[in-house]
């Protein structure tokens, strides 16, 4: 085995390895912002799309008439805007499960939404840890910690004291509009645990055609459920009906730009931290609800609420602390020769890994 010649200058080499290693970490703090950004404009996005869709209802559109008009639109622009990747796809059961799910998803939230109380409907839809642990579990395989359960405990805690009345007793959804809410919620979780599993199955299609499996898979379940709860009721008010369609077309297109703009940090980010971006669609809602239609809680249902917020954000960084520590956990040993000097290594790499571990941070 041949030797590796030093450098004539190593102090040099360490100089323009610090300087490389500086410029890498402002490249990456770029990407980070930006993919941070680009998760808070999606969560921002859906944290105030209830407002247009009770505009549509207010309109004679029904809310599922209008969630079903807005993903038909969706549809066609995504599959329009992203033709020239469709020869990407894959055929496989998870993108139509995926597609089912997120129609789910769509149709509890807009449903919800429009016929209930804003913050409410979103607390139980956030409900979301309690039933990803379940779902990874039957999907993954994935076991529940210790700790996973006594999050899945404050989060129902906190979904009980918001619930719980002493007329009714037992701490369920009281309308159908709080269901629908609990329901896309379940569809939520589905979706993301079997998002996980396509991309470990796939993880060189192009993120961009998942926007077309979720609107086409919105499309193919709010049109039957907009057919069975808004027949003979939707009837557009006279005088409407450019605005009506002007309002679906553009909530569409922003639609189909806040997913295309989300899977830009869902590429580039953890998970964990997702999640806890993902939190502030719960601060623009809380927010909007109470400008836009002067809805509030009670301080038992911003109690309960607060459970299931913390519940979420701990589950993120819990998740992020494991991940942390893995690494270290499975580095290898150097073996016996190595570390008796017997195998030359290249002072490069040994002074590069030093690097990386914060000798100049």
């Amino acid at each position: 085995m041949c030797a590796v010649p030093l450098l004539a200058d190593p102090l040099s080499y360490f100089q323009m390895t610090k300087n490389n290693i500086a410029a890498q970490q402002i490249a990456a703090d770029r990407h980070s912002v930006k993919s941070s950004l680009s998760i808070l404009i999606g969560a921002s996005v859906w944290g105030i799309a209830w407002f247009p869709y009770r505009m549509l209802a207010g309109w004679g559109l029904g809310g599922m008439s209008a969630a079903a008009l807005v993903s038909c639109a969706a549809a066609v622009i995504s599959l329009l805007a992203f033709r020239k990747h469709l020869r990407g796809m894959r055929a496989s059961w998870l993108f139509v499960a995926i597609g089912l799910a997120a129609g789910v998803t769509n149709a509890g939230f807009v449903w919800g939404s429009v016929n209930g109380h804003v913050m409410r409907v979103l607390l139980l839809f956030y409900l979301t840890p309690v039933w990803t642990a379940l779902f990874a579990r039957l999907f993954l395989g994935e076991r529940l910690s210790a700790a996973g359960l006594a999050l899945v405990a404050l989060a129902l805690s906190g979904a009980g004291l918001m619930l719980w009345t002493p007329e009714v007793g037992v701490p369920l959804p009281g309308s159908a509009a709080e269901w629908s809410g609990l329901l896309g919620g379940m569809g939520f979780a589905v979706n993301n645990v079997l998002s996980r599993r396509a991309g470990q199955r796939f993880p060189d299609m192009d993120a961009r055609l998942r926007t077309v499996v979720v609107y086409v898979g919105c499309t193919v379940v709010s049109v039957p459920c907009a057919l069975w709860l808004d027949a003979g009721s939707a009837v557009i008010v006279p005088g409407t009906g450019a605005a009506v369609a002007a309002l679906v077309a553009a909530l569409a297109v922003v639609l189909v730009l806040s997913n295309s703009v989300v899977q830009y940090g869902l590429q580039r980010l953890p998970a964990n931290r997702v999640s806890l971006l993902m939190l502030f669609e719960i601060v623009v809602a809380a927010v909007s609800s109470w400008w836009l239609a002067t809805e509030t809680l009670s301080w038992k249902e911003a109690a309960g609420g607060l459970c299931i917020v913390a519940a979420g954000a701990c589950r993120a960084w819990c998740t992020a602390a494991a991940a942390h520590r893995k690494p270290w956990r499975t580095a290898p040993r150097p073996s016996p020769e190595a570390a008796r000097g017997s195998v030359q290594h290249d002072p490069r790499h040994h002074g590069h890994q030093r690097l990386a571990h914060g000798a100049f941070n």
